[in-house]
């Protein structure tokens, strides 16, 4: 795993500064601490951050083609690297390194785009083409690996994050209100949005082409699902469930098995529930690989799974270690946790990953596999349920006891577990018979968040009114009409949550803050387009989530862990702020100077929710996101608009292969080498 960044000057042709480069990787330093690489060819400049996994002798970056004609840095992993090369090296291509950096660099030179329809694998990378003076950059499917860039001055900036665009000195970060809207209602920016003006990302499944000073961005993947629940996709015979249970239990070892790759150890992570357990029992089962595992515990019961952790821990027969995330250790690094995820959060769950993180590179570790994605692609949240449970209440809306089964679902949620009946109807009867809208499913829970958006200033009203629309528009694929309610639903839970937030802010930002590469074998595209195939019982049967995973877990995993209903996770907000050792940054960021100095959020309406707290009053999940919004955008504005601080560009004493057109030079520990 890696960072990377980049320059390209599309109008005039004017050479890039090495410096430069060295200044946008050293605010990326963390993504890749091992050695470090610059591309140079008159207009454009490549970089990158190394964390070295494979090849860890030759991979160093960036890397060309045999004749020096194209050139790469490359973040990220081709888990089917192995199977491609045979193929590439039949076709004439020869490799100087054991890396699959080169495997992709040659796939692409022999299929050009359509090479990314072959990858197996999480990345993001940039090829220079020295012959035609384009620039190709290119995502993963599901966007596991960040790439974001700007348009300035004729120039194309671009970076694995968003402070490498702004260390170029280029651009300066500026808050964009809209997007800060979208980020309080969906919990995370819309895609290609970011949270800063002019700064977008490159969406996940998409690439683009800078050539003769033109940008493309294409698709090259989108998620589908069968035209209506239960059908059969085309072209494929009718399976029993035994027949779906064996291929999927083949595809997860395999998905499972090549995330293992690496010429490292790996570990793992245990949440205590059934998608990390089953992932570290099928390494158990299927691999000779050792398997050290990695948990988080929580002071607050509320949020504290350990005791499965433990239990899983004892079954798996792993080392296990366990980090604690007491309220005050996620109030300390807080700001930390905002300066790598680049944007406002809704929670603070990715405080104990942060931490957690940390322990694992403490541990010797820089690879761990963890089970996101099977709650998203085998309904595994309580979201896919209560649709259901709606759409089943709609169809007879004076029922008394059908909205009842709501009640059911939301037992880590206290205010609506005691909340009586009326009041549970009242909640949940909004636009209950609206069932064709398309976000059907996500309404609820969006115009929930929406109501965190009063506290913005007046000037931020505004200008939110002013971009006012539709904010599905454009967003969903012509067939998405055509799938039946829980495809629909997936399908938001997916491009939304998982790739903008899941993925983003809690996955990626939070290892690579401690040079950590997550892997997620439930995110194979082979898995993920088998499950999008599955009939809809299959996932969700009745109020069942999982159903097809818990098959498999039964012949994996204790009875215990295999049977325990998804718990959802999360972490505390309101107390890891507002305790015996609150934070000075938390009262001096809410004060209502430097709210005004921000000019986002009302003074009064925060001071409000302050008081509410210190005076011990309960405060519900929607004051705790808020409060979570608030200080978290306060934390994101201090950090890079108002004081945006560079790190020292990278020095003599740093590993740095430096290249030029198509002569290298490797500098490193103050000397240089001509090769």
């Amino acid at each position: 795993m890696c960072g990377i960044s980049g320059i390209l000057n599309l109008e005039n042709g004017d050479p890039v500064c090495e410096g430069d480069i060295r200044q946008m990787l050293a605010m990326i330093r963390h993504r890749g601490p091992d050695q470090f690489g610059i591309y140079l060819d008159g207009p454009v400049g490549l970089g990158n951050a190394r964390l070295s996994i494979i090849d860890l002798n030759t991979g160093q970056q960036p890397i060309c083609n045999e004749d020096g004609t194209l050139w790469i840095v490359f973040n990220g992993e081709i888990f089917n690297y192995l199977e491609l090369r045979p193929e590439l090296e039949a076709r004439g291509h020869q490799f100087a390194t054991d890396s699959d950096t080169e495997v992709l660099l040659h796939a692409y030179e022999e299929f050009g785009p359509k090479c990314l329809e072959r990858f197996n694998g999480q990345f993001a990378f940039a090829i220079w083409n020295v012959r035609d003076q384009s620039l190709f950059l290119a995502r993963d499917r599901l966007g596991v690996r960040p790439l974001f860039y700007t348009l300035k001055d004729g120039n194309l900036i671009f970076g694995s994050e968003i402070k490498a665009i702004l260390a170029s000195g280029r651009v300066r970060a500026d808050i964009h209100p809209a997007v800060l809207d979208q980020v309080f209602t969906f919990w995370c920016p819309l895609s290609p949005s970011t949270i800063f003006r002019d700064i977008v990302e490159i969406p996940p499944g998409h690439s683009l082409l800078a050539r003769h000073g033109n940008i493309s961005v294409k698709g090259y993947w989108e998620l589908t699902f069968p035209a209506r629940d239960g059908a059969s996709t085309p072209g494929m015979p009718h399976k029993g469930l035994e027949d779906y249970q064996e291929e999927f239990s083949s595809l997860l070892v395999d998905a499972t098995k090549i995330r293992l790759r690496a010429d490292v150890p790996v570990g793992a992570y245990l949440s205590g529930g059934l998608d990390s357990a089953i992932i570290g029992s099928v390494i158990r089962n299927f691999t000779t690989n050792r398997l050290d595992t990695f948990s988080i515990a929580f002071d607050d019961a509320g949020f504290d799974e350990s005791a499965w952790q433990r239990q899983m821990a004892r079954f798996l027969g792993t080392g296990h270690q366990v980090v604690q995330a007491s309220h005050e250790a996620i109030g300390r690094v807080f700001p930390e946790v905002i300066w790598h995820a680049e944007v406002p959060l809704m929670r603070t769950a990715p405080a104990p990953m942060f931490l957690l993180s940390k322990l694992v590179r403490d541990s010797g570790y820089k690879v761990v596999l963890t089970g996101e994605g099977a709650d998203e692609f085998l309904a595994g949240y309580d979201i896919f349920k209560e649709a259901k449970v709606r759409r089943f209440w709609a169809s007879q809306p004076d029922s008394a006891w059908r909205p009842l089964l709501l009640k059911r679902l939301y037992p880590d949620i206290g205010a609506l577990s005691r909340n009586n009946a009326s009041f549970l109807v009242a909640f949940f009867r909004k636009d209950l018979l609206d069932v064709d809208a398309p976000d059907y499913s996500h309404a609820v829970r969006w115009r929930n968040g929406r109501r965190n958006c009063r506290f913005f200033s007046m000037e931020v009203q505004q200008e939110v009114a002013q971009h006012a629309c539709n904010p599905l528009g454009g967003q969903l694929p012509p067939q998405f009409k055509g799938w039946g309610p829980l495809a629909r639903a997936q399908y938001l839970e997916i491009k939304i949550f998982l790739s903008q937030y899941l993925l983003s802010s809690q996955g990626d930002r939070m290892g690579m803050a401690h040079s950590i590469e997550g892997r997620f074998p439930f995110l194979d595209c082979r898995l993920v387009e088998f499950c999008n195939r599955l009939p809809a019982n299959l996932k969700l049967r009745g109020l069942t989530e999982k159903y097809l995973l818990k098959k498999l877990g039964q012949t994996l995993l204790p009875q215990e862990i295999w049977r325990r209903p998804k718990r959802p996770y999360r972490a505390p907000i309101h107390r890891s702020f507002f305790n015996d050792a609150t934070p000075d940054y938390v009262r001096e960021l809410l004060s209502p100077e430097k709210l005004r100095t921000s000019g986002l959020f009302n003074p009064d309406a925060v001071s409000q929710l302050v008081r509410k707290i210190e005076r011990g009053a309960s405060i519900g999940e929607m004051d705790d996101m808020a409060l979570a919004g608030i200080l978290s955008t306060q934390l994101l504005y201090s950090q890079f608009v108002s004081d945006f601080r560079r790190a020292a560009p990278l020095g003599e004493r740093d590993d740095v292969k430096l290249c030029r057109g198509s002569r290298s030079t490797l500098v490193s520990q103050g000397s240089r080498q001509d090769e």
